[in-house]
Protein backbone atom coordinates (compact mmCIF):
# COMPACT_ATOMS: atom_id res chain seq x y z
CA UNK A 1 0.00 0.00 0.00
CA UNK A 2 1.48 3.06 -1.00
CA UNK A 3 2.41 5.76 1.79
CA UNK A 4 0.31 8.91 2.15
CA UNK A 5 1.93 12.18 1.42
CA UNK A 6 3.37 14.08 4.28
CA UNK A 7 1.79 17.19 5.31
CA UNK A 8 4.96 19.34 4.14
CA UNK A 9 4.83 17.02 0.59
CA UNK A 10 1.06 18.28 0.52
CA UNK A 11 2.36 22.08 1.23
CA UNK A 12 4.60 21.81 -1.53
CA UNK A 13 2.26 20.48 -4.30
CA UNK A 14 -0.58 23.08 -3.26
CA UNK A 15 2.16 25.58 -3.51
CA UNK A 16 2.98 23.98 -7.15
CA UNK A 17 -0.76 24.12 -7.85
CA UNK A 18 -0.80 27.55 -7.05
CA UNK A 19 2.05 29.16 -9.77
CA UNK A 20 0.67 31.46 -11.61
CA UNK A 21 1.27 31.39 -15.29
CA UNK A 22 3.45 34.85 -16.33
CA UNK A 23 2.64 37.04 -18.94
CA UNK A 24 4.50 40.79 -19.12
CA UNK A 25 2.55 43.57 -21.39
CA UNK A 26 5.81 46.20 -21.50
CA UNK A 27 4.94 49.51 -23.69
CA UNK A 28 6.26 53.05 -23.77
CA UNK A 29 4.46 55.23 -21.15
CA UNK A 30 0.72 56.82 -22.09
CA UNK A 31 0.70 54.24 -24.69
CA UNK A 32 -2.98 52.70 -23.10
CA UNK A 33 -0.95 49.39 -21.34
CA UNK A 34 -2.89 50.63 -18.22
CA UNK A 35 -6.04 50.61 -18.79
CA UNK A 36 -5.44 47.38 -21.64
CA UNK A 37 -4.00 45.38 -18.60
CA UNK A 38 -6.90 45.99 -16.21
CA UNK A 39 -9.18 44.61 -19.17
CA UNK A 40 -7.13 41.58 -19.49
CA UNK A 41 -6.95 41.03 -15.47
CA UNK A 42 -10.08 41.09 -15.61
CA UNK A 43 -11.37 38.97 -18.27
CA UNK A 44 -8.52 36.40 -17.24
CA UNK A 45 -9.11 36.85 -13.20
CA UNK A 46 -5.83 37.63 -13.05
CA UNK A 47 -3.28 39.57 -11.16
CA UNK A 48 -1.41 42.49 -11.86
CA UNK A 49 2.68 43.28 -10.80
CA UNK A 50 3.25 46.40 -11.87
CA UNK A 51 6.73 47.33 -12.44
CA UNK A 52 6.20 51.24 -12.17
CA UNK A 53 9.13 53.45 -10.65
CA UNK A 54 6.18 55.95 -9.43
CA UNK A 55 3.34 54.07 -8.81
CA UNK A 56 5.43 52.07 -6.20
CA UNK A 57 5.24 55.17 -3.42
CA UNK A 58 2.36 55.58 -1.92
CA UNK A 59 1.07 59.66 -1.62
CA UNK A 60 2.03 60.00 -5.54
CA UNK A 61 -0.94 59.50 -7.57
CA UNK A 62 -1.17 62.22 -10.17
CA UNK A 63 2.27 62.16 -11.72
CA UNK A 64 2.41 58.20 -11.27
CA UNK A 65 -0.62 58.00 -13.34
CA UNK A 66 -1.27 55.38 -11.07
CA UNK A 67 -4.85 53.44 -11.30
CA UNK A 68 -7.65 54.57 -9.64
CA UNK A 69 -9.03 53.42 -6.61
CA UNK A 70 -11.95 51.67 -8.03
CA UNK A 71 -9.34 49.42 -10.46
CA UNK A 72 -6.99 49.17 -7.47
CA UNK A 73 -9.61 47.61 -5.60
CA UNK A 74 -11.51 45.63 -8.72
CA UNK A 75 -7.81 43.91 -9.65
CA UNK A 76 -5.16 42.69 -7.47
CA UNK A 77 -1.81 45.07 -7.86
CA UNK A 78 1.29 44.21 -6.73
CA UNK A 79 3.86 46.83 -6.03
CA UNK A 80 1.57 50.26 -5.77
CA UNK A 81 1.97 52.02 -2.69
CA UNK A 82 4.20 50.55 -1.02
CA UNK A 83 7.34 52.93 -0.84
CA UNK A 84 7.25 55.98 1.19
CA UNK A 85 8.49 58.54 -1.00
CA UNK A 86 11.65 59.03 1.23
CA UNK A 87 12.09 55.71 0.54
CA UNK A 88 14.74 54.44 -1.84
CA UNK A 89 13.38 52.29 -5.04
CA UNK A 90 15.57 49.99 -7.51
CA UNK A 91 15.49 46.87 -9.09
CA UNK A 92 16.16 44.75 -5.92
CA UNK A 93 13.09 46.86 -4.27
CA UNK A 94 11.04 44.91 -7.54
CA UNK A 95 12.93 41.55 -7.59
CA UNK A 96 11.73 41.28 -3.61
CA UNK A 97 8.18 42.34 -4.30
CA UNK A 98 7.87 39.96 -7.26
CA UNK A 99 9.32 36.95 -5.15
CA UNK A 100 6.80 37.51 -2.82
CA UNK A 101 4.25 37.87 -4.92
CA UNK A 102 4.81 34.92 -6.63
CA UNK A 103 4.13 33.07 -3.17
CA UNK A 104 0.84 34.56 -2.51
CA UNK A 105 -0.81 34.98 -6.25
CA UNK A 106 -3.66 32.58 -6.11
CA UNK A 107 -4.96 33.62 -9.87
CA UNK A 108 -4.25 31.36 -12.95
CA UNK A 109 -2.35 34.20 -14.65
CA UNK A 110 0.45 37.39 -12.96
CA UNK A 111 0.47 39.94 -15.49
CA UNK A 112 3.46 41.99 -15.35
CA UNK A 113 2.86 45.38 -16.53
CA UNK A 114 4.78 48.46 -17.08
CA UNK A 115 7.48 50.78 -19.03
CA UNK A 116 10.47 49.89 -17.59
CA UNK A 117 11.90 47.14 -19.72
CA UNK A 118 14.75 47.13 -17.86
CA UNK A 119 12.86 45.99 -14.47
CA UNK A 120 11.52 43.15 -16.41
CA UNK A 121 14.46 42.13 -17.53
CA UNK A 122 15.57 41.67 -13.88
CA UNK A 123 12.84 39.72 -12.99
CA UNK A 124 14.36 36.64 -15.42
CA UNK A 125 17.92 37.84 -16.23
CA UNK A 126 18.51 37.79 -12.64
CA UNK A 127 20.01 40.15 -10.32
CA UNK A 128 23.66 40.61 -8.81
CA UNK A 129 23.11 40.14 -4.76
CA UNK A 130 23.91 44.58 -3.90
CA UNK A 131 25.72 45.98 -1.25
CA UNK A 132 23.06 47.37 1.20
CA UNK A 133 23.12 51.28 2.33
CA UNK A 134 21.48 53.48 3.95
CA UNK A 135 19.73 56.70 2.62
CA UNK A 136 23.06 58.59 4.57
CA UNK A 137 25.50 55.93 2.72
CA UNK A 138 23.87 56.98 -0.84
CA UNK A 139 23.43 60.89 -0.41
CA UNK A 140 27.22 60.84 0.76
CA UNK A 141 27.84 58.67 -2.30
CA UNK A 142 26.21 60.91 -4.76
CA UNK A 143 28.09 63.93 -3.36
CA UNK A 144 31.24 61.78 -3.99
CA UNK A 145 30.52 61.32 -7.74
CA UNK A 146 28.99 65.28 -7.81
CA UNK A 147 31.97 66.43 -7.32
CA UNK A 148 34.11 64.56 -9.76
CA UNK A 149 34.96 66.86 -12.68
CA UNK A 150 34.85 64.19 -15.26
CA UNK A 151 33.04 60.97 -13.79
CA UNK A 152 33.52 58.62 -17.02
CA UNK A 153 36.95 59.32 -16.91
CA UNK A 154 37.16 57.93 -13.54
CA UNK A 155 35.37 55.13 -14.39
CA UNK A 156 37.89 54.79 -16.89
CA UNK A 157 40.52 54.85 -14.89
CA UNK A 158 39.39 52.59 -12.10
CA UNK A 159 37.39 50.25 -14.67
CA UNK A 160 38.50 50.28 -18.37
CA UNK A 161 35.99 47.19 -18.83
CA UNK A 162 33.40 48.62 -17.42
CA UNK A 163 34.10 51.60 -19.23
CA UNK A 164 34.44 50.77 -22.58
CA UNK A 165 31.15 48.91 -22.23
CA UNK A 166 28.79 52.20 -22.13
CA UNK A 167 28.69 55.24 -23.94
CA UNK A 168 30.70 58.44 -21.97
CA UNK A 169 26.94 59.94 -22.65
CA UNK A 170 25.66 57.51 -20.60
CA UNK A 171 25.31 58.88 -17.14
CA UNK A 172 23.06 57.07 -15.59
CA UNK A 173 25.02 53.87 -16.05
CA UNK A 174 27.99 55.47 -14.87
CA UNK A 175 26.74 56.76 -11.67
CA UNK A 176 24.86 53.37 -11.23
CA UNK A 177 29.01 51.66 -11.67
CA UNK A 178 30.57 54.45 -9.37
CA UNK A 179 27.95 54.39 -6.74
CA UNK A 180 28.61 50.39 -6.67
CA UNK A 181 32.78 51.54 -6.52
CA UNK A 182 32.59 53.82 -4.08
CA UNK A 183 30.40 51.17 -1.87
CA UNK A 184 32.44 48.71 -2.04
CA UNK A 185 36.05 49.85 -3.79
CA UNK A 186 36.06 47.23 -6.25
CA UNK A 187 36.02 47.34 -9.72
CA UNK A 188 32.59 46.72 -11.08
CA UNK A 189 33.56 44.29 -13.51
CA UNK A 190 35.64 42.59 -10.89
CA UNK A 191 32.32 42.85 -8.60
CA UNK A 192 29.74 40.82 -10.76
CA UNK A 193 32.10 38.38 -12.26
CA UNK A 194 31.96 37.34 -8.40
CA UNK A 195 28.69 37.72 -7.42
CA UNK A 196 26.30 35.87 -9.72
CA UNK A 197 22.94 36.56 -11.20
CA UNK A 198 19.63 34.61 -9.84
CA UNK A 199 16.88 34.88 -11.99
CA UNK A 200 13.43 34.42 -10.37
CA UNK A 201 11.95 33.05 -13.24
CA UNK A 202 12.24 32.32 -16.91
CA UNK A 203 11.91 34.45 -19.98
CA UNK A 204 8.15 34.91 -19.98
CA UNK A 205 5.92 36.00 -23.04
CA UNK A 206 5.91 39.88 -24.05
CA UNK A 207 3.76 41.54 -25.73
CA UNK A 208 3.80 45.17 -26.36
CA UNK A 209 1.77 47.89 -27.86
CA UNK A 210 2.44 49.81 -31.24
CA UNK A 211 1.14 52.99 -30.84
CA UNK A 212 2.00 55.47 -33.83
CA UNK A 213 3.72 58.30 -33.07
CA UNK A 214 1.23 61.18 -33.92
CA UNK A 215 -1.27 58.94 -31.50
CA UNK A 216 1.42 58.62 -28.97
CA UNK A 217 2.44 62.16 -28.68
CA UNK A 218 -1.36 63.02 -28.26
CA UNK A 219 -1.99 60.73 -25.78
CA UNK A 220 1.03 62.31 -24.08
CA UNK A 221 0.21 65.96 -24.49
CA UNK A 222 -3.76 64.73 -23.47
CA UNK A 223 -2.51 63.00 -19.89
CA UNK A 224 0.17 65.81 -19.24
CA UNK A 225 -2.35 68.46 -19.03
CA UNK A 226 -5.03 66.29 -17.27
CA UNK A 227 -2.51 65.48 -14.58
CA UNK A 228 -1.81 69.61 -13.86
CA UNK A 229 -5.50 70.54 -13.92
CA UNK A 230 -5.64 67.14 -11.58
CA UNK A 231 -3.52 68.57 -9.49
CA UNK A 232 -0.18 67.72 -10.16
CA UNK A 233 1.44 71.11 -8.82
CA UNK A 234 -0.41 70.51 -5.28
CA UNK A 235 1.23 66.65 -5.07
CA UNK A 236 4.36 68.30 -6.01
CA UNK A 237 3.81 71.26 -3.13
CA UNK A 238 2.69 68.32 -0.52
CA UNK A 239 5.92 66.15 -1.32
CA UNK A 240 8.29 68.93 -0.94
CA UNK A 241 6.88 70.32 2.27
CA UNK A 242 6.43 67.36 3.85
CA UNK A 243 9.91 65.08 2.44
CA UNK A 244 12.55 67.90 0.80
CA UNK A 245 13.63 68.57 -2.54
CA UNK A 246 16.47 65.31 -2.01
CA UNK A 247 13.49 62.64 -2.38
CA UNK A 248 14.05 60.18 -5.55
CA UNK A 249 10.53 60.91 -6.86
CA UNK A 250 11.75 64.28 -7.19
CA UNK A 251 14.11 62.88 -10.07
CA UNK A 252 11.20 61.59 -12.15
CA UNK A 253 9.11 63.62 -15.24
CA UNK A 254 6.48 65.79 -13.69
CA UNK A 255 7.73 66.34 -10.58
CA UNK A 256 11.19 67.34 -11.56
CA UNK A 257 9.48 70.37 -13.63
CA UNK A 258 7.67 71.03 -10.86
CA UNK A 259 10.42 71.74 -8.78
CA UNK A 260 12.07 73.71 -10.82
CA UNK A 261 8.93 76.47 -11.62
CA UNK A 262 8.93 76.23 -7.69
CA UNK A 263 12.39 77.21 -8.08
CA UNK A 264 11.50 80.11 -10.19
CA UNK A 265 13.46 78.73 -13.20
CA UNK A 266 10.42 78.02 -15.36
CA UNK A 267 7.50 80.21 -15.87
CA UNK A 268 3.96 78.93 -15.70
CA UNK A 269 3.60 78.70 -19.31
CA UNK A 270 6.89 76.50 -19.69
CA UNK A 271 6.00 74.32 -17.27
CA UNK A 272 3.44 71.96 -19.41
CA UNK A 273 5.61 72.08 -22.69
CA UNK A 274 8.62 71.12 -21.39
CA UNK A 275 6.58 68.27 -19.12
CA UNK A 276 5.53 67.16 -22.40
CA UNK A 277 8.95 67.38 -24.21
CA UNK A 278 10.54 65.31 -21.64
CA UNK A 279 7.74 62.38 -21.47
CA UNK A 280 8.21 62.06 -25.73
CA UNK A 281 11.89 61.90 -24.73
CA UNK A 282 11.17 59.21 -22.33
CA UNK A 283 8.67 56.76 -24.36
CA UNK A 284 11.08 56.90 -27.07
CA UNK A 285 14.23 55.58 -24.98
CA UNK A 286 11.64 52.79 -23.45
CA UNK A 287 10.71 51.89 -26.80
CA UNK A 288 14.29 52.07 -28.17
CA UNK A 289 15.35 49.40 -25.23
CA UNK A 290 11.90 47.36 -25.84
CA UNK A 291 12.57 47.00 -29.64
CA UNK A 292 16.86 46.11 -28.80
CA UNK A 293 15.85 44.15 -25.46
CA UNK A 294 12.52 42.08 -26.44
CA UNK A 295 12.97 40.96 -30.36
CA UNK A 296 10.40 38.15 -29.89
CA UNK A 297 8.16 40.46 -27.99
CA UNK A 298 4.56 39.97 -29.67
CA UNK A 299 3.97 43.65 -31.00
CA UNK A 300 0.34 44.93 -32.14
CA UNK A 301 -2.12 47.93 -31.70
CA UNK A 302 -3.90 47.80 -28.60
CA UNK A 303 -7.10 46.24 -29.76
CA UNK A 304 -5.53 43.73 -31.93
CA UNK A 305 -3.30 43.17 -28.64
CA UNK A 306 -6.38 42.39 -26.51
CA UNK A 307 -7.77 39.93 -28.52
CA UNK A 308 -4.45 38.33 -29.26
CA UNK A 309 -3.48 37.59 -25.84
CA UNK A 310 -6.90 36.07 -24.81
CA UNK A 311 -6.76 33.72 -27.45
CA UNK A 312 -3.52 32.55 -26.80
CA UNK A 313 -4.25 32.39 -23.13
CA UNK A 314 -7.40 30.12 -23.66
CA UNK A 315 -4.97 27.91 -25.72
CA UNK A 316 -3.10 27.97 -22.76
CA UNK A 317 -5.96 25.96 -20.91
CA UNK A 318 -6.68 23.59 -23.59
Amino acid sequence: MPTPPSPSAKLVESSLAHKPKILALVAPTASGKTDLALELATTLNAEIFSIDSLSIYKEINIASAKPSKGALQAVHHHAINILSPNEHCNAEVFRTLFAQALQVCKKEFLLIVGGSGFYLTCLYEGLSAMPSLSQEERSDIQKRIEALPDPYAFLTNIDPQSALRIAPTDTYRVQKLLSLYFATYIAPSTYFSTHTKSPLIQKPRIYTIHTPKPELHARIEARTKAMLDSGLLDEARYLLAHYGRTIEPFKAIGLKECLRYFDGELESSELEPLIITHTRQLAKRQATYIRAKFQNAQVESRDKLLGKILRECAQDRL
